[in-house]
């Protein structure tokens, strides 16, 4: 009689449990790579867990940790809001639900080209910001001018790193004026930048509106990805 193999409790010995895809008829290499990479990614995991829409979710949580500008009763604008998991984020650090009674009731209103999915406690808009008027529009919808301004867009990819690099970094000026025009003073701009040496004159811009200028990449930024974000608090009003 065969003798049963025994179980291995010791956690040794055993196969690496890393998801491999094959590449399949009709799929790139490329998209092989990034259905794998998906597929074995922490925070994907987790959003999928915790119920957020992207693991992008981690990404803005991790900077609040940091900088503590989605406090309850705050007016948070969030640029480019698709598919909405930085909404979702701010809707429950800011008390826009009013699930805290004991703290003040925040505002969130997400702004995007796109249709995007109801988000409770969201005021969702498909608008284009740089539209004229945009900013009008947003202060009405908020009752006023707001306390955040936050931005993950990133513009459409060329295949040509300098290019994109250049691309997004003019989205995200767009962005910060956009932001100098809404925000109330003390209010806080957090946008998403690719490194790549352009960034110099967003630094020098954002440095002669707001009190303090940082430049982050938490941890839920992938490795590999040249990605950080810029957090600049204590906005000193209109020019």
């Amino acid at each position: 009689m065969a003798k049963k193999p025994t179980k291995n409790t010791s956690g040794r010995g055993q196969r690496d449990l890393t998801v491999k895809v094959k590449t399949a008829r009709g799929r790139s290499t490329s998209s092989t790579r990034w259905l794998q990479r998906q597929l074995n990614d922490p925070y994907v995991k987790k959003a999928k867990a915790d119920g957020y829409r992207g693991r992008a979710a981690y990404k803005i949580l991790e900077l609040d940790d940091k900088f503590r500008f989605l406090v309850p009763g705050a007016r948070v604008v969030d640029l480019g809001c698709a598919p909405g998991g930085w909404c979702q984020v701010a809707v429950k650090r800011v008390n826009a639900l009013g699930e805290r009674t004991s703290k003040a009731q925040g505002t969130v209103l997400g702004i995007d080209l796109q249709e995007v999915e109801a988000i409770p406690g969201a005021e969702i808009h498909q608008l284009d910001f740089l539209d004229d008027g945009a900013d009008d529009l947003v202060k009405d919808w908020l009752g006023g001018q707001a306390d955040v301004v936050m931005s993950d867009m990133a513009a459409s990819a060329s295949g040509h790193k300098q290019t994109d690099h250049l691309r997004i970094i003019a989205l995200c000026e767009a962005a910060a004026y956009f932001a100098f025009d809404v925000l109330e003073e003390g209010g806080t701009f957090v946008a998403k930048v690719l490194a790549g040496g352009a960034e110099g004159e967003l630094q020098k811009l954002l440095k002669t509106r707001f009190a303090k200028v940082a430049n982050v990449k938490p941890p839920a930024s992938r490795a590999d990805s040249s990605e950080k974000f810029v957090v600049a608090t204590g906005f000193k009003g209109a020019a």
